[in-house]
């Protein structure tokens, strides 16, 4: 049996400590969170069985789970490989890839990481945030795998199988590319429409009584940690430009065909659009 070492027991970090216990995966947890309140809470929740300081869980965890912000991530891994034996592994469950790859790429010990992305999570942050289940039947990305030891893949592989993941390999620029489609705009765009509203809620104090479903679906996730998406919306800075470049280009078509009163133009954007279907059900 394992003992797995969890840096950052947020929503993912917690969610995967919490089931690879319950699941039979990991013996022991150990978890290393800087905050008093948020460390106690994991505890009380039953997110890990202790929490260490940083150098405990890397000296005495086989597999490192590193789940903090990707900033400090792309720090935190080279130092973590500085320091392992050669049997521990480690992985990052960070949303960008190029940065951090980059950052081991040379590293004599970069055949024990595994660069991953579990494709799950909701728009809430902390241990609190922790939930069983949470990766069951998703996707996880594994990134430029072919530079980790075919060992350290299957061993994460098993882990992730343990989760009930199904895996998918691209290397790190096809990653951050992907994800700023389908992902990072998502956020911008939410973020964008928040504060729209907030600017007009000022004026207008009872706009958020005539919210419906649709406006607090697309608005959801305007809730997510800033600590979490600044470093991912500056690591993936190219991909996402071009990202939102392309949505200001999409919005303008829209904005245009209205200020025109040019209903086909409209009902043809708004049915080009429905073939999100297709792909979305």
């Amino acid at each position: 049996m394992r003992t797995l070492g969890v840096i950052g027991l947020g929503l993912i970090g917690g969610s995967m400590a919490l089931d690879l216990k319950r699941r039979g995966y990991a013996q022991k947890v150990l978890g290393v969170e800087n905050d008093p309140v948020s460390a106690q809470a994991a505890l009380t929740i039953g997110l890990a069985d202790e929490t260490v300081p940083f150098e405990t869980c890397v000296e005495k965890a086989d597999i490192i789970v590193v789940a903090v912000p990707v900033g400090t991530a792309v720090k935190m891994v080279p130092e973590i490989l500085d320091k392992i034996g050669p049997e521990q592994l480690v992985i990052d469950v960070c949303s960008t890839k190029s940065q951090i790859c980059h950052a081991v790429k040379y590293h004599p010990k970069r055949q024990q990481f595994v660069s991953t992305h579990p494709m799950a999570g909701t728009e809430y942050s902390g241990p609190w945030a922790a939930q069983p289940g949470l990766f069951d039947g998703r996707a996880c990305i594994f990134a430029d795998s072919e530079e980790s030891s075919p060992k350290s893949v299957k061993a994460i592989e098993e882990l992730y199988g343990v989760l009930n993941m199904r895996p998918i390999y691209m290397n790190a620029e096809q990653h951050d590319v992907h994800t700023a489609y389908v992902s990072h705009i998502s956020h911008i765009t939410s973020f964008a429409l928040a504060l729209t509203v907030l600017d007009k809620e000022k004026d207008e104090k009872h706009i958020f009584d005539l919210a419906s479903g649709g406006f607090a679906s697309t608005v959801r996730l305007a809730k997510s940690n800033a600590n979490m998406w600044v470093p991912i919306l500056t690591q993936n800075h190219d991909n996402v430009l071009h990202v939102m470049d392309t949505y200001i280009e999409k919005m303008k078509q829209f904005r245009d065909a209205v200020a025109s009163y040019d209903e086909e133009k409209i009902r043809e954007l708004i049915e080009e659009a429905n073939r999100i279907k297709r792909i979305l059900r």
